[in-house]
């Protein structure tokens, strides 16, 4: 509970969202990407962009390809976190994690922490018996990650640009759910 609200996680069942639901979505992404959070946008990068994104990702919910966990405080989403199921035959097992965000009215909440969880236990739902991930090396993500169990498979340099234009290291990260 967070100043006498709690935080509640859900996921988004048929890939289907309420308009206010989708620009909430949209903030979140538009506002992490403001901040720095290496998502894979750069800037500029605004609204209708974020909104364009969330809409393309819809059909991919709905066909279960990608599970979506949303949390909300009074209603309104602040975080939302991906899990990508749909895997070729070979990693069936294998479950993605992309796309954690907290929008800032929800930061140092442990708001992130709560959808890691669910993620995980949808992983587990999902008989996936191996998550895996990518951050930006050294970042409070990162920490998170560790935080969680998750262990550093190796760094790879220059990977991503970040939302400034320098090109950053990302690290590997995997967890093996027993």
């Amino acid at each position: 509970m967070q100043n006498g609200r709690e935080v509640v996680i859900s996921e988004v069942q048929g890939g289907v969202l309420p308009e206010a639901d989708l620009d909430a979505l949209a903030e979140t992404l538009m506002q992490s990407v403001a901040l720095g959070a290496s998502i894979g946008f750069i800037l500029p990068f605004g609204f209708v962009q974020a909104q364009a994104f969330w809409q393309k990702l819809l059909p991919a919910f709905e066909r279960g390809e990608k599970r979506l966990l949303v949390a909300r405080e009074a209603g309104k989403i602040i975080g939302t976190v991906q899990l990508v199921v749909d895997q070729p035959g070979n990693g069936l097992h294998r479950g993605d994690v992309v796309k954690l965000m907290v929008h800032p009215e929800g930061r140092r909440k442990g708001v992130a922490k709560k959808l890691m969880d669910a993620v995980e236990a949808l992983a587990r739902e999902e008989s996936k018996t191996l998550l895996v991930l990518d951050t930006v090396t050294g970042s409070p993500a990162q920490t998170l990650y560790e935080n969680q169990g998750f262990t550093l498979s190796g760094i790879i340099p220059q990977y991503a640009m970040s939302t400034g234009g320098v090109l950053e290291s990302t690290s590997v990260m995997f967890k093996v759910l027993t």
